[in-house]
């Protein structure tokens, strides 16, 4: 599926229905859920996603057991999308790129959000990728900030030091996941994403908490989109 975009929203609806079949309802609340986390999408794109993974033989189309439909309410059966054999092959591809596309804002908390599906050595490269991308991010605000705070009122100052705190947060934050894969692949076996314990000790943590605690800088948090009419 072609563009960075269309390639998380693909990767975010198999991830989805490997975890179930769903109809197309259900499958728009996890995705708010899931998306709404991290980007502001439109599902306007979701149902275009839906036909090309049709058409690409990655998911198909059924219809509930005769004897689940409801008689007489004039409605038609949702149709249910449920991941084929092909699909499962497809989010496996997705699941171990690790490279320069999977460190950005655009996809890097999808890629996340399925840590359980993806190898221990595939989440290492993405978290220090990210990492990396992150402290590149840091050079160049604080190199900006240096240059430009004589120039500056002091709420833009204010929001530029905003900003920095929360680059700076997500770089901890990478450093404590960093760090607890790096044991759990010392030790041989695969730590549990939701054990996020820091690297000085502690209680763990759930990662949706500590994702939502490490939004990317510049964004204006999820924006929550009307869907289109069901299936």
């Amino acid at each position: 599926m072609a563009g960075s975009r269309g390639g998380v929203l693909e990767l975010a609806v198999l991830g989805s229905l490997h975890e179930t079949p769903l109809h197309g309802y259900e499958l728009r609340k996890r995705l708010n859920a899931l998306l709404g986390m991290f980007r502001a999408f439109s599902y306007g794109s979701l149902y275009p996603c839906l036909r090309q993974l049709l058409t690409d033989g990655l998911i198909v189309e059924e219809e509930p057991a005769a004897e689940s439909a409801v008689p007489l309410t004039g409605r038609r059966s949702k149709i249910v999308y449920r991941l084929t054999a092909e699909g499962k092959e497809r989010l496996q591809e997705l699941l171990t790129q690790a490279g320069p596309s999977a460190w950005e804002d655009e996809s890097f908390g999808i890629h996340f959000a399925f840590f359980r599906h993806t190898e221990a050595e595939v989440r290492l490269r993405i978290l220090e990728g990210r990492r990396s991308r992150l402290e590149e991010r840091l050079d160049a605000v604080r190199t900006a900030l240096a240059r430009t705070r004589e120039r500056l009122d002091s709420y833009t100052l204010e929001l530029q030091r905003h900003g920095l705190e929360s680059v700076e947060r997500e770089v901890r934050w990478l450093n404590e996941l960093i760090e607890t894969e790096r044991r759990g692949s010392a030790a041989g076996a695969a730590p549990d994403a939701g054990d996020r314990s820091s690297a000085a000790g502690g209680e763990p943590r759930p990662a949706h908490e500590e994702t939502s605690r490490a939004p990317s800088p510049g964004t204006d948090g999820p924006e929550r989109l009307a869907a289109p009419e069901d299936n």
